[in-house]
């Protein structure tokens, strides 16, 4: 599938609206047009960041954020319903400077989850925390709650409701975009410093309490100063299991391989044969970029020093799609 490899950059930001996307043959002229918007809308977000001069941590918290407020991805506002029609919600950011991380899981309430991500790097001194005791922890720091009704959207819950049919009935028809779906932001700022953000609702229907890669440190985020910054989306199970971001930096730092080569061989070569259908997004520290997956498509969007925000779904060439289309609204 896409490697979609772009250049060294002076700054270089990479975000993702999870993998496993609509097919296309039912996919809408309106409904792509939002997504791209929503793509868009996220880089825009982070681009202001990095163009002034900003952190590459500042830069996907604020990525990050926009995607979360945006219903069309599984994330914030957007998440998926577990099997008992709750919605629980992970997060994790992870600084390349010192490898500082923060992880969230099993919430709902947060207005961004993200940001009671990064709360638990920068104000605790641990990396994760979950359910009860991490809402009570972000409202100990005054982030933004929002009420049950905010996150809800009817989309995500007729989904949970075919997905329980489906069960009941023994059926799969084995849409990915059921399985997986995450947020995700990478960046390489100008002083040469990378930074990860991931987010999501995880599966349609998943098990209560069930945790899957974002908030695994290695697993679905991952950044190091001295080889990349990435986030994963996809099976998180097989994500966990091969620490498939872990691995992708380990192999640059002692292999010798390239942002291209690593990323492709694990998305390829070792999640692909074991089930993990999903996709990574990458950023290395000199800037280049890849977008490997292993699905019908991604959503994915790149922004680097041209300031040119690029953004595709399918195996097909990332694009300026406000530029070819006239514009980017739905």
């Amino acid at each position: 599938m896409t490697q979609n490899l772009l250049p060294q950059s002076e700054f270089s930001l990479v975000v993702h609206g999870g993998a496993g996307t609509i097919l296309r043959s039912t996919m809408t002229p309106a409904r792509e047009a939002a997504y791209h918007a929503g793509l868009r809308r996220a880089l825009e977000a982070g681009q202001l960041v990095l163009a002034a001069g900003g952190a590459a941590l500042d830069a996907v918290t604020a990525a990050v954020m926009a995607l979360e407020d945006e219903p069309l991805f599984n994330a914030g506002r957007g998440a998926v319903f577990t099997s008992a029609g709750k919605q629980e919600m992970d997060a994790a950011i992870m600084d390349g400077r010192d490898r500082a991380a923060g992880a969230v899981a099993g919430i709902c309430g947060p207005r961004n989850p993200i940001l009671a991500a990064r709360a638990v790097m920068e104000r605790t001194e641990h990396v994760l925390l979950i359910g009860e005791s991490a809402l009570a922890f972000c409202r100990a720091q005054g982030l933004a709650f929002e009420d049950t009704p905010y996150f809800f959207t009817q989309a995500r819950w007729q989904a949970l409701q075919d997905t329980l049919a489906m069960r009941q009935a023994g059926v799969d028809n084995q849409d990915a975009s059921r399985k997986h779906g995450t947020v995700g932001a990478v960046a390489r700022d100008s002083h040469g410093h990378l930074a990860a953000a991931t987010s999501t609702g995880g599966m349609t229907a998943k098990a209560p309490g069930r945790v899957g890669d974002t908030p695994v440190i290695g697993a679905g985020t991952w950044a190091d100063d001295d080889t990349c910054a990435l986030s994963g989306t996809g099976n998180g199970e097989v994500f966990i299991r091969y620490a498939a971001c872990h691995e992708i930096s380990a192999r640059m730092r002692h292999a010798g391989q390239t942002l291209a080569q690593a990323a492709q061989g694990v998305v390829m070569d070792v999640l692909a044969p074991h089930g993990g259908s999903g996709g990574i997004i990458a950023v290395d520290r000199h800037g280049g970029v890849s977008l490997p997956f292993n699905c019908a498509g991604m959503y994915r969007g790149v922004v680097q020093a041209d300031g040119v925000l690029r953004t595709a779904i399918y195996d097909e060439p990332l694009v300026d799609y406000a530029a070819v289309t006239g514009g980017n609204k739905p």
